[in-house]
C-alpha cells in the first residue's frame, strides 16, 4: 500500500484560524497547494507554490498527479466528501494515498443558522448541475438545503416554487457563513427579489397552497402532468411498471421506445442519482420527453435517436430495461444480452401481435406474466359509469 502523499483540506470563511492545529500544520508545511482563487486567499501567507484549478476541469487529475512526490495540499470548501471534489479525486487516485481533512460543511452551517435538524432535511446541490433537478424535491412541508450555481439560482428556484403552487414557501440565502462578512437574505418565493452573492447556500421551507401541484417521488404521477400524443404509459400501469423495474440509487434504465418519457422520468425521480436513457426514433416524441424531463425535475434524461438493436451500440450496460414500444424477439434478445446481472426487464404489450411475442418469451425465459385492466369513472349523460382502458399485458423478469 502506498503511503499517503496528498492532503485534501476543507477550509471555511475563517481561513487558517478555523483549522484544527494538526490540519493547519499540514497546510503550512505544504510545498504545493492547489485550489480556487478564494481558497488561496483564505490560506494567504504560506510560501508554498500555488496552482489554480485547471481549465478545463477534466485536466484536474493530471494536474494533481504532477504534484506527486511533493508535500501536496488541495484546498476545498467545507467537507471534501460532501458534494465536493474529494470524491471525484478518490475515484481516480487510490484513497490509501489521500488524507481527507473535513471542515464544517455549508449544510451543517446552514442547518445551524436555520435551527433545522439535518436528518429531517433534503440536502441538494445544483452547483455545476441543471437547476431543474431540484424540482423533484418540492413537496409539502419539505425542508431543502441547496448548494447553488450562482447569484441567479435562488430566483430560478423561487420561480419553480411559485409556478407549482408553492409561492408562500420561505426562502433564506446564506453567504460567507462563518466569516466576518456573513450575509443573510430572507423572503417568500412568490415575491423573491434579492440580489445575492454568487457563492451561497439556499434554505427552502416548502409551503403548499390548496391548489399546489402534488408531485410525489413514488411512481404514478397524473397523466396530465406529461406532454403526450396519447401513446404514453398511463398512470396506473406506469406505477405497476416502475414497481417491477425497482428504481435504485444510481441505477441506469434503458427506456426502449420511450415516447413522452414518462417511465424514464419517474424512474429518475424515484431514487437519488438514478439515470435513464430513452431510445426513441421520432423527433417529436423526443422533444416531448425532453420538455417533460425539465418540467418534472429529471433534466439529465439522455435521449437517443434510433431503433433497437443499432441504437444500443456504445451505451452503458443498464440495471433495468423497459420495452414500451417496438417489441420483437430481436429487440428483447439485444436488450437481454446487454442487461447487467440482477437486472430487471419489463415489457408491456397492448396489441395481440405484441402479446403473442410476450407469450413466446415467457415460455422460453420464465418470469411473471400479468394482465392489467383499468376502468375510470366518467360521465354518461347525467349519470356516471365505468369506461375501460385497453388492457395491458406485462411481462417482467430478473436476470440471474
Amino acid at each position: 500500500m502506498t503511503a499517503p502523499w496528498l492532503h485534501i483540506v476543507g477550509i471555511g470563511e475563517d481561513g487558517l484560524d478555523g483549522l484544527v492545529p494538526a490540519t493547519r500544520a499540514v497546510v503550512e508545511a505544504a510545498e504545493v497547494i492547489l485550489g480556487g482563487q478564494r481558497h488561496h486567499a483564505l490560506a494567504d501567507g504560506i510560501g508554498a507554490e500555488r496552482i489554480a484549478w485547471p481549465s478545463p476541469f477534466d485536466a484536474m487529475i493530471e494536474a494533481i498527479e504532477g504534484m506527486r512526490g511533493r508535500r501536496a495540499v488541495i484546498l476545498v470548501t467545507g467537507d471534501p466528501l460532501w458534494f465536493s471534489v474529494g470524491a471525484r479525486i478518490g475515484r481516480s487516485i487510490d484513497p490509501s494515498e489521500i488524507v481527507y481533512h473535513p471542515q464544517l460543511s455549508a449544510f451543517q452551517l446552514a442547518a445551524a443558522r436555520m435551527g433545522w435538524s439535518l436528518p429531517d432535511v433534503e440536502t441538494l446541490t445544483v452547483h455545476g448541475r441543471p437547476v431543474e433537478q431540484m424540482i423533484a424535491f418540492i413537496q409539502p412541508n419539505a425542508r431543502l438545503l441547496v448548494l447553488t450555481t450562482g447569484a441567479e439560482t435562488p430566483a430560478q428556484i423561487a420561480a419553480f416554487l411559485a409556478d407549482r403552487g408553492f409561492g408562500k414557501s420561505s426562502m433564506t440565502v446564506l453567504a460567507a457563513m462563518g466569516g466576518k462578512d456573513e450575509l443573510r437574505f430572507d423572503g417568500l418565493a412568490e415575491s423573491w427579489d434579492h440580489d445575492v452573492p454568487a457563492f451561497n447556500t439556499l434554505a427552502v421551507e416548502c409551503i403548499a397552497a390548496p391548489d399546489a401541484a402534488l408531485l410525489p417521488r413514488v411512481p404514478g404521477l397524473a397523466d396530465a402532468l406529461f406532454q403526450s400524443d396519447g401513446t404514453m404509459t398511463k398512470q396506473e400501469v406506469r406505477a405497476a411498471t416502475l414497481a417491477k423495474l425497482m428504481p435504485m440509487r444510481g441505477a441506469l434504465l434503458w427506456d426502449i421506445g420511450c415516447g413522452s418519457g414518462s417511465v424514464a422520468i419517474e424512474w429518475m425521480r424515484a431514487a437519488r442519482y438514478a439515470r435513464a436513457i430513452g431510445i426513441e426514433p421520432r423527433a417529436d416524441r423526443r422533444a416531448m420527453a425532453g420538455a417533460n424531463a425539465l418540467a418534472l425535475g429529471a433534466p439529465k434524461l439522455e435521449l437517443v435517436d434510433g431503433t433497437v438493436p443499432a441504437a444500443l451500440d456504445g451505451l452503458l450496460a443498464p440495471d433495468a430495461i423497459f420495452i414500451g414500444g417496438g417489441l420483437s424477439h430481436q429487440t428483447f434478445e439485444a436488450a437481454w444480452a446487454a442487461l447487467r446481472p440482477l437486472g430487471r426487464l419489463v415489457a408491456n404489450a397492448v396489441t395481440l401481435e405484441s402479446e403473442a411475442v410476450l407469450m413466446e418469451l415467457h415460455t422460453a425465459y420464465g418470469g411473471d406474466l400479468v394482465r392489467i385492466s383499468v376502468c375510470r369513472a366518467e360521465p354518461i349523460g347525467r349519470l356516471t359509469g365505468w369506461r375501460p382502458a385497453m388492457p395491458v399485458t406485462q411481462w417482467s423478469l430478473v436476470k440471474r
